[in-house]
């Protein structure tokens, strides 16, 4: 079922940013945001123990709320306190391209798109020489441009109303995004514009098994109908184990 939707005058765009624990980058994101100009920006802590709320109280008009940990109740929480026409979810260790604005709306005016993504670039963090194992952070890169099911780390956008006629973020301990996204390809085309967001390789470089399996082995098997709920209790509390290897928020 496709969801018809009005374009008239340009789309308000409230960016959502699930957060726990990440003190060491939700200053650099918010300053981002703002130079970005958007509609609202609205921080969703799933109770950090660090300065991240008080790091995200210092930048003025964005609104910091609670939800439960896990990603998808905090983007859900964060989707309903959002008063723009489009819902951005983005990580905090995602950086948008100057012009992301324009992506998102110049995709959404297409006839039968009801959301999308963005491309991703994979960098390994700080200074100093590369490890030789750098290019396999792209690996990541290449499943962005060629996937129908965009992951959160994509930056996914869509209209709010779009969103909620398919049910918010299932929730899942693990591929909620995958999840919504099948939802939303049955209303109607998700695309991946051709621009690309910035993402930390910290993952890989801390726990290369652990980030091999959660980006390729877990979406496929999920893919092939085995639940979320079986995948997390195959390979332990995936977030808890991402909070306890690198104190940074659900991966």
């Amino acid at each position: 079922m496709s969801v018809a939707v009005s374009v008239s005058g340009p789309l308000r765009i409230s960016v959502v940013l699930p957060v726990l624990d990440e003190a060491a980058r939700i200053g650099e994101r918010l300053s981002e945001l703002a130079r970005l100009a958007f509609h609202e920006v609205i921080v969703v802590d799933g109770g950090s123990s660090d300065q991240t709320p008080a790091i995200a109280r210092r930048f003025p008009g964005v609104l910091l709320v609670e939800a439960p940990r896990g990603r998808a109740s905090q983007m859900n929480e964060g989707g309903r306190r959002a008063t723009g026409d489009v819902l951005l979810f983005l990580h905090a260790d995602v950086s948008l391209p100057a012009d992301a604005a324009s992506y998102i709306r110049g995709a959404l005016a297409r006839p039968g798109t009801v959301a999308g993504a963005f491309r991703t670039w994979t960098v390994a963090d700080g200074v100093g020489p590369k490890p030789w194992w750098s290019p396999l952070l792209h690996l990541a890169d290449l499943r962005s441009r060629y996937s129908q099911l965009p992951y959160g780390d994509q930056a996914i956008f869509l209209r709010r109303e779009v969103f909620w006629d398919a049910g918010g973020y299932p929730e899942l301990p693990l591929m909620e995004d995958l999840a919504l996204g099948r939802k939303l390809w049955t209303r109607g085309t998700v695309r991946t514009v051709p621009a690309r967001v910035t993402v930390s390789g910290r993952r890989f470089i801390e726990r290369p098994l652990y980030y091999m399996l959660l980006v390729n082995l877990f979406p496929l098997l999920f893919r092939l109908g085995v639940p979320a709920s079986a995948l997390a209790a195959w390979y332990g509390n995936v977030r808890e184990g991402a909070h306890r290897s690198s104190a940074r928020g659900t991966p």
